[in-house]
């Protein structure tokens, strides 16, 4: 081969590499942005990233387009490791047209989705786009179209995981929403189907960009986005962090990591950190610190529906998902919001054979015309439809409060729990002590000399009596009252022995959730 062939290899590979040449890559680091290929690097193990289509070039002949140059068509594509594992990505580069999506770009980032498939590989998408290329017209619409596609086919098979590091609007908002975690920087990324300037012309509304589709907007406020992030390197750092506890496809389950741990440790702590006074709030993740290998747990959707708290952790080195009520706030009622945050972790373990592990203190649904205006009974159905659908392994444990159709929908035996465990100071019933109290009652009550003490020495024995978790172990709803202390060493056992368990639903097409 002549010198010069190679010669004119490096030359063009070079200014593919330069992306949008130095202004606009000097642009974006002023942006607070790193450029898509130093988000490449940082995300994959070094060295170890394979790029694919970097010749690749648009055809459009409007506008203008015949003499526009796009290096690697603005969106940089390929393969690499992370921790010594094979992941697909694509990195949009907003120096060239503005990450602009067209039909060339499209087809580069569906390549990737369907190499992913046929190796069975995570899928990590970095947006940072303008949107649609204008000026291709239907060819970009086409494009979009064809990556919800392939989204959704790819849905439950492989992992998906998109990172808004920059702006993604219109149409270009619906892939992230397919895939299964959404990743967003703060202050630097923005997603929104209409923009301010549309809002204030349509609705009269003012709005800034960042309030309408910032960061915790979507973290804290729709419940669209599942991580923050501070800036790009620790926002990457966190999806390295996720893909830890996934694994590389639905056939497959989590890596196993070496722990430290003492699995038969005893957690003295736990033996009386539940308040006397079955009203008082505590914090949820100290009992979930306390239970998981090395206190790691990797909260998703922290900021949004905080009366529920769901997230991955391991238990002796394996991958676990968490479920738990939140007694902090709205003490641990479930709602609107919960329900379907929940609903939506769960199903996610379920698709990637992650065992659940949820932890108990419910006193019921909120009340109030609010929620039953926004469709809780459809909402709390999500929740009961998830539970029932997963065949993965799914362990209760009751703390404090269970109540009504709330402790059901909280994964109870007969919504498919494989192990019950329960604290001495759980409470499972129909309802709390007053509320049943004042109905089972009323007539002796009402009839009493004094009616006050009556009341109250009825609402105590009826606590005595069916406050408890001994009345549900009767009836074999719960497998077992343990000593608080002792629930991780019994927990690391239980997921052990359910490890080999298989379970079959009725054949179908598909069910139809509740949406």
């Amino acid at each position: 081969m002549s010198v010069n062939k190679l010669d004119d290899l490096k030359r063009r590979k070079e200014k593919i590499l330069a992306g949008g040449g130095e202004k606009r890559i000097a642009k974006q680091h002023d942006s607070g942005k790193l450029t898509a290929r130093e988000r490449l690097d940082l995300l994959f193990d070094e060295g170890t990233f394979v790029e694919l289509d970097a010749f690749v070039k648009h055809r459009g002949t409007n506008f203008g387009m015949e003499k526009a140059e796009s290096p690697a068509e603005g969106v940089v594509i390929g393969y690499g490791k992370v921790d010594g594992r094979l992941v697909y990505a694509y990195s949009q580069d907003f120096t060239v047209l503005g990450g602009s999506l067209g039909e060339m770009h499209a087809n580069k980032i569906c390549k990737v989705l369907d190499n992913a498939m046929k190796v069975g590989a995570p899928v990590v998408g970095i947006n940072d786009s303008g949107g649609a290329r204008i000026q291709e017209a239907v060819d970009a619409l086409s494009g979009y179209g064809k990556i919800f596609l392939r989204n959704t086919l790819a849905s439950g098979v492989i992992p998906q995981i998109t990172a808004i590091m920059g702006p993604c609007a219109g149409g270009a908002v619906y892939s992230p929403a397919l895939t299964d975690f959404v990743f967003m920087v703060d202050k630097t990324s923005q997603m929104f189907i209409t923009g301010p300037q549309v809002i204030k012309t349509v609705t009269g509304e003012d709005v800034t960009a960042e309030a309408l589709g910032g960061a915790m907007t979507h973290n804290s406020v729709s419940g669209v986005s599942q991580f923050i992030a501070s800036n790009d390197q620790a926002c990457l750092e966190d999806i390295r962090r996720l893909l830890s506890f996934l694994p590389s496809n639905n056939m497959e389950v989590a890596p196993e990591y070496d722990t430290d741990s003492d699995i038969n440790a005893l957690e003295e702590m736990l033996n009386t950190y539940i308040p006397e006074n079955p009203n008082k709030p505590y914090d949820m993740h100290e009992v979930i610190k306390v239970l998981v290998d090395q206190g790691d747990f990797m909260e998703y959707l922290p900021h949004y529906a905080k009366n529920i708290v769901t997230g991955f952790a391991r238990l002796n080195g394996k991958t676990i998902g968490i479920v738990a009520n939140q007694p902090k706030v709205l003490a641990g009622c479930l709602d609107v919001n919960a329900s379907d945050k929940s609903a939506r972790f769960i199903r996610t373990c379920d698709a990637f054979n992650i065992p659940l592990l949820n932890i108990v203190d419910v006193p019921g649904f909120l009340p109030g015309t609010e929620q039953e205006y926004d469709g809780i009974i459809r909402h709390g159905a999500k929740m009961l439809y998830a539970y029932s659908e997963a065949t993965v392994p799914k362990i209760s444990l009751i703390v404090r409060k269970a109540y009504g159709g709330a402790y059901l929908a909280m994964c109870s035996k007969d919504l498919g729990a494989d192990l019950v465990l329960a604290w001495p100071s759980a409470e499972i019933a129909v309802m709390g002590p007053q509320g049943a109290a004042n109905i089972v009652f009323r007539g002796e009550i009402k009839d009493a000399e004094d009616p006050v003490a009556t009341r109250a020495r009825l609402i105590q024995e009826y606590t005595d009596e069916f406050a408890t978790p001994y009345k549900a172990a009767e009836r074999g709803f719960v497998d077992d009252v343990i000593e608080p202390a002792a629930t991780r060493p019994r927990l690391i056992d239980a997921f052990d022995m359910l490890e080999s368990k298989r379970e079959v639903r009725p054949a179908k097409k598909h069910g139809n959730l509740p949406l």
